[in-house]
Order: C-alpha cells, then structure tokens, then sequence
C-alpha cells in the first residue's frame, strides 16, 4: 500500500471509530448484553439456533453475544444493499428480524450511518468493531464472523445470495 492508499482508509476509519466511541469499550458496556438486550438477544438465538450456534462455536462466545454478532454484521450489509437485495438475504436466515434487534445500538446511528456511506467499507467495519466490543466481543472478530455468516447463507439461499452478502461486507 501506499502511503496515500493508507492515508485515505485511516481518514475514513479513525472518524467512524471516534464518533462510536473507539474500539475499546468501556467496563459498563461490557455488563450491557446480559442486562439490555438480553431478552433481544436470546429471541435471536432461539429464531436462528443454527446460524447462531455455529458462529458462538466458531468464535468462542455465548449464543447471545454471538446473536448480536450475527445482527451486527447483517445491519451493516443491509446499509450497504438495496431493500431487494437484503430481502433475499433475510429469506435465506430464519429470525432475521429478531438477530437485527440484538445488535447493539452503536449510540451515534445517524452521524456513523452517514458517515459509512460515505467512508464505505473502512466506516461500516469500524461501527461492527465498537459494536463487537459493546457485546464483549474483540474487533478482530468481525473478520472470524464474516466468513461463517456468508456460508451460512450460501448454504441456505444458494451461491448468489451468498455472494451478495460477501460483496456487502467486504
């Protein structure tokens, strides 16, 4: 890379990490999924026991941190898709609607959701990363989840939902 091509994706990353409150989370937060969310959480799980217990195995976390994951990671490619696209995506996950709810609130949802769709791919990765650390979850776990997720889906609704999710999430 060069020192442009790096200055560029830090320009767009280090904004969205600053409005949702960077990547480390604060001790509050990490209490949050067992007492706010936790009813949302656990509605994910039962909604989606496969999706949801292949990516707790997976990654190493509870079926509700992994639910959370799960709506975390499908929040931010359905920004990134058109309502068609996406539909196919949530006919291809059973509980779609219930894993959304379990994502975290990233807090800043207005000023990160513009900025993602101006920062592309560096803005949408960074709120999934302080949203991982809002469920207690380290950020280099959104790179272990995608690829499970995107199999579970392919899996489901064939190669080309598969893919459309993998193009949202890269």
């Amino acid at each position: 890379m060069t020192r442009r091509t790096l200055f560029r994706l830090a320009s767009a990353a280090l904004p969205a990490i600053w409005l949702t409150g960077g990547l480390a989370a604060p001790a509050a937060w990490q209490a949050a999924p067992a007492t706010s969310g936790g009813s949302a959480a656990s509605a994910a799980a039962q909604a989606s026991p496969e999706l949801v217990g292949a990516l707790s195995k997976e990654i190493g976390a509870t079926p509700a941190q992994a639910a959370g994951a799960a709506g975390t990671l499908f929040g931010v490619a359905k920004s990134r898709l058109s309502a068609g696209d996406f539909s196919q995506i949530s006919k291809a996950v059973p509980g779609m609607d219930a894993l959304l709810k379990a994502a975290p609130a990233t807090g800043a949802s207005a000023g990160t959701n513009a900025l993602s769709q101006l920062s592309g791919s560096a803005g949408g990765l960074a709120t999934a990363a302080a949203s991982f650390s809002k469920l207690g979850l380290t950020p280099d776990m959104v790179g272990k989840a995608v690829p499970i997720l995107t199999s579970m889906v392919t899996k489901s609704g064939g190669a080309g939902v598969g893919n459309l999710l993998a193009g949202a999430l890269k």
